[in-house]
This record gives structure tokens, C-alpha cells and sequence, in this order.
């Protein structure tokens, strides 16, 4: 066990040294306030405070983990050798930077909390962000920063224990829309042929007409086809369908169509199926908490895993809406049009919520690539290119390669041939 010494036990330190050193590196830790204790301990041990007690291995604290709430913090990040970092801690400390803080700031998304300007669709843009800005986005800095205190700790004990993670590969299919024309009633089918005229969408009209006279597929309906491609390969694969009312940023199928149910619990009988939340219940709870109930009692089991419309993560209020209505897990953080680690991280871990100053019982899912943001790409080489390089670095630290793709995008028509392209993804990255 790893004993960590400090001034102050604070939730803050106690939450980012369990996810450091459990969650990451698998180390078992505890901590003390008592001098002797620290001495007594014949096993590996830190001080972490502004001065070390002696000559023992030492990280110079930052004040973050010891204050409470929100502070406009000045932070200038630097190099640690080919790593942008930040919170320096001076030359006495064993290692030059406070990772502690600077993880404790990327796990719980500080900087969101802070005043700022959200996108159209109630978003934390990128462009605001501390990674985007100083280009360590598509770092899972987190991770690596564990790793190299890792590295510094078995120089000082070498017989430290651990237990080894092992990578692992999720992909996440997210049905906002399951249908394309196909299920959408005699209103909407209506309106969606007078919108395709008034467009001159004359493709659209075609192919609208095909599929309701049977004569050709939905091109969203691609269940099957993915089912099938699952069962060829060992990977953790779930289904995020909407059981959301009509609205303006949800178009989804009624979740009253007998059809589309069916489609639902036939998916179920193969894969994880959870909750792709409607942009309405990202805010209220009540909604939320219909639109779960929906799916569990259709799929007759419990709902425990969301995914929210448009990955609208607003903290710390919508996690503690998930929290009220006993979601367990999360699979939003990131970002829809940009490749990256929004924590910090390819490792899961537990919402902090600031406010409160408590770790609450609702895991995030960290992922790195939304199948959007890879339309920015124009060739499958360029986008190899990228995925490889998150691939790489997610293997090399044991982590969580987190996927989100969409039914809509694996079904549309592109340049490139999208259900072939995820099947390339599966076979590269699922080991």
C-alpha cells in the first residue's frame, strides 16, 4: 500500500489520488496526517504538502486540492519533457509538476464551471478549452502524467505492487434517428416529400418513395448488418436509442411505434441496449426520468447507462440529474466535432461535483472519437492516420478506447463507405 502524507485529508486529494493511483495505475493508497505514522510506514510513501518532513519522495502541492469552490486560476502550461503540463511545483519536489491538481482540474472539467459562452446547442465549445488552446487535446495527458510519477516512484521502490490494467476497445452505436423514411406516419411522410421538392431534392423523393413501397431499405435500418459485423469480434459494443417525443432536436421514430419497440428489444436479445437522452431531458429531470422508464420497461431490465443528445454535458448540472434519477454510467464526455480527450483521459472515473465538494456515484465513460468529427477528413488515410496516433497512445497506457458511432452516418450516403470504414476500425483497434 502507498502511503501519501499531507497537511489536510480534503475530498479533493482523497478523489484524485484514488483515481491516480487506483483507477490508473492500480496501487493501492491511503493517507495520514500524523508524522510518526508516515515514518513507521516501511512501504512506498509520498509527501505531498509545501515542504518535505526529509529526504523522502516528495510533490510540492499546488493550494487547488485545498480550497473550496470556484477560483479564476492562472495557468501557464510548459513542456515536461516532449508533455504539456502545468502547476509547476519547484525544485524540491521529486517530480517538476503538481499532477495532482493539474488532473484534479481536466477530471472534473474546472474550467467549465467557470464563466463562458455556449454553443447553439447549449455546448462548452472546444476552442474554449485549456487542451484545445495549448494543443494537448488529443493527449490523454492524465494518463501519461500517471505514468511518469509511476515511473519515478518504482526508481525510489522498486518492489512496489500493482495490478496491471488491460486495454480495452468500447464501440458505442448512438440511434437518434433509427429510420430515415421509413415509420414516420402520414404527416411527417407528407411533409417530408413537399420538403424534399421545395428543395429539389429529387434523390431524396426517389429513394423516399423506394422504401415506403417496400422496394428498398431504410438506409438508417442497419441493425442487422451491425449485429452481424459484432458477433465476429470480442468487443464491448452498445445500442443508445431515444425514446424521446417529437421536438425540434429530436425526430426520432414515436417510441410508441410497435415497430420501432420491436426493433429495440430485438436489438437487446444481442447487445447492451441504454438511453440516447432527448435534448429536453438533458435539463429536466422529469422527462428524463420518463424516457428511462420507457426503455426499461420495454427491454424489461434496468437502464443504467446515458448518452446525452448532442453530448450536451453541462456540469455539474446534468450529472446530478443523472444521478437523481439512478443513471450508474456515462458515455458523453467528449467532443462531437473534435478528436480528443476532453477529461484528460482514457481512463474511466467518477463525477466530482465541485459545488458540493463530493465524488458522486455516476462513472464517466471518456471517449476520444465521435464519428462527426471525422468528417473533417476527406481520405481514409487521413483518417487512419489520426486514429492510429489515439490508438497508440490509449494501448501503450492501458486504457479505455471509447467510440461513438451513429446509425445515421453508417447509413448515409458519403464519399467515403462508412460501414466499410468501421469494420476496418473493429479489426485495428479491438486488441
Amino acid at each position: 500500500m502507498l502511503l501519501i502524507f499531507t497537511h489536510k485529508i480534503t475530498n479533493r486529494l482523497a478523489y484524485t489520488a484514488r483515481q491516480i493511483f487506483e483507477g490508473i495505475l492500480g496501487i493501492e493508497v491511503s493517507f495520514t496526517t500524523k508524522v510518526e505514522d508516515f515514518i513507521k510506514h516501511s512501504g512506498p510513501k509520498i509527501t505531498y504538502s509545501k515542504q518535505p518532513l526529509q529526504n523522502e519522495f516528495f510533490i510540492r502541492s499546488n493550494d487547488l486540492l485545498f480550497e473550496q469552490g470556484i477560483n479564476d486560476l492562472d495557468i501557464k502550461v510548459s513542456d515536461w519533457d516532449g508533455v504539456p503540463c502545468f502547476f509547476s511545483s519547484g525544485e524540491k519536489s521529486t517530480i517538476p509538476y503538481d499532477i495532482f491538481s493539474a488532473s484534479f482540474f481536466l477530471l472534473t472539467r474546472y474550467e467549465e464551471y467557470l464563466p463562458h459562452v455556449k454553443d447553439s446547442v447549449g455546448r462548452y465549445p472546444v476552442k474554449e478549452s485549456l487542451a484545445y488552446q495549448n494543443k494537448f487535446l488529443e493527449l490523454p495527458v492524465v494518463d501519461i502524467w500517471a505514468y511518469r510519477l509511476l515511473d519515478a516512484l518504482m526508481q525510489r521502490f522498486p518492489n512496489m505492487k500493482r495490478k496491471k490494467r488491460a486495454y480495452n476497445f468500447t464501440s458505442v452505436i448512438n440511434v437518434t434517428t433509427s429510420h430515415s423514411y421509413a415509420l414516420r406516419g402520414v404527416a411527417r411522410t407528407f411533409g417530408g416529400f413537399l420538403l424534399d421538392l421545395g428543395n429539389l431534392r429529387f434523390k431524396s423523393i426517389v429513394d423516399r418513395a423506394s422504401v415506403l413501397m417496400g422496394f428498398k431499405k431504410d438506409p438508417y435500418d442497419n441493425f442487422g448488418q451491425l449485429i452481424k459485423i459484432h458477433k465476429k469480434f470480442p468487443i464491448k459494443t452498445m445500442f443508445f436509442f431515444q425514446m424521446a417525443e417529437h421536438s425540434a432536436h429530436d425526430k426520432n421514430i414515436s417510441p410508441n411505434n410497435s415497430k420501432f419497440r420491436y426493433l429495440i428489444k430485438s436489438v437487446a436479445d444481442y447487445s447492451i441496449v441504454s438511453l440516447s437522452t432527448s435534448y429536453v431531458s438533458s435539463t429536466d429531470k422529469t422527462v428524463l426520468k420518463e424516457e428511462k422508464d420507457r426503455l426499461s420497461n420495454l427491454i424489461n431490465r434496468p437502464v443504467r447507462y446515458s448518452r446525452l443528445r448532442y453530448n450536451r454535458v453541462s456540469v455539474p448540472t446534468t450529472y446530478r440529474n443523472l444521478v437523481e434519477t439512478e443513471f450508474t454510467d456515462d458515455f458523453s464526455m467528449g467532443y462531437t466535432h473534435e478528436i480528443g480527450f476532453r477529461a484528460g483521459t482514457c481512463t474511466p472515473f467518477y463525477f466530482y461535483d465541485i459545488n458540493m465538494e463530493v465524488r458522486q456515484p455516476l462513472k464517466v465513460h471518456p471517449f476520444a472519437v465521435h464519428d462527426y468529427a471525422l468528417l473533417n477528413y476527406d481520405a481514409q488515410a487521413a483518417i487512419f492516420e489520426k486514429m492510429d496516433a489515439i490508438y497508440r497512445n490509449v494501448k501503450q497506457l492501458n486504457g479505455s478506447m471509447v467510440c461513438i458511432f451513429s446509425n445515421e452516418l453508417l447509413g448515409g450516403s458519403h464519399q467515403i463507405n462508412w460501414i466499410e470504414l468501421y469494420k476496418s476500425f473493429l479489426k485495428r483497434y479491438y486488441v
